[in-house]
């Protein structure tokens, strides 16, 4: 089974405000974000970290049917909202692997899910990522096997990408023509977004 783990713990201290709830072409952010992740056929299951703000998002956005993943040590940064995600799944036994979703990227191209999922079935490397012309960046496929040194190894603000970076021989890379899905640190970033 694919989870999709959206990571949505962070305090906004960039955007001034709890960005999750900031209004986006008339819906609250993270309800994008979670609308897409909704709309992905391969995805069977969702689950959102929160941390900072978390009651009064969950009070403001839709969630439905996705579970909600507390982050206490949400201070501590991205990786500590990936932490608590996996280490909640690992005890989701019927999940297989975890599609890690920004969530502050609302916009995630249509194609690049299924290419992933295609890739990882045919990999023997526990890690799928996509490379958006010259960077790599998410949504990032981690299959099972990774979670517990995933768990134990993160730290900072930076997520994975030290890890990932530090064992090329875990990552399988998936070429993407398209731009990459922005995402939003600023209220101009979001204003930017929305004229796109």
């Amino acid at each position: 089974m694919t989870a999709a783990l959206v990571l949505a713990g962070g305090g906004s201290r960039r955007f001034g405000r709890p960005k999750q709830l900031a209004d986006w072409r008339g819906k609250p952010l993270l309800a994008h974000v979670v609308a897409q992740v909704r709309g992905w056929p391969q995805v069977d299951a969702v689950y959102v970290v929160l941390g900072a703000a978390a009651e009064q998002i969950m009070e403001v956005v839709d969630l439905g049917d996705a579970a909600v993943i507390e982050n206490l040590e949400w201070r501590e940064g991205m990786a500590s909202s990936l932490r608590a995600g996996l280490d909640f799944l690992i005890g989701e036994r019927s999940v297989d692997q975890a599609l890690v979703v920004l969530g502050d990227q609302p916009n995630v191209p249509g194609d690049v899910v299924p290419r992933l999922l295609e890739v990882r079935k045919r990999s023997r490397r526990p890690v799928v990522i996509p490379r958006y012309r010259f960077t790599r960046g998410h949504p990032v496929l981690v299959d099972r096997s990774l979670w517990p040194a995933l768990v134990t190894g993160l730290g900072g603000d930076q997520g994975a990408r030290n890890l990932f970076l530090s064992h090329p021989e875990w990552v399988e890379e998936v070429r993407v023509e398209a731009e990459p899905p922005g995402d939003v640190d600023t209220p101009e970033d979001l204003r930017r977004m929305g004229r796109s």
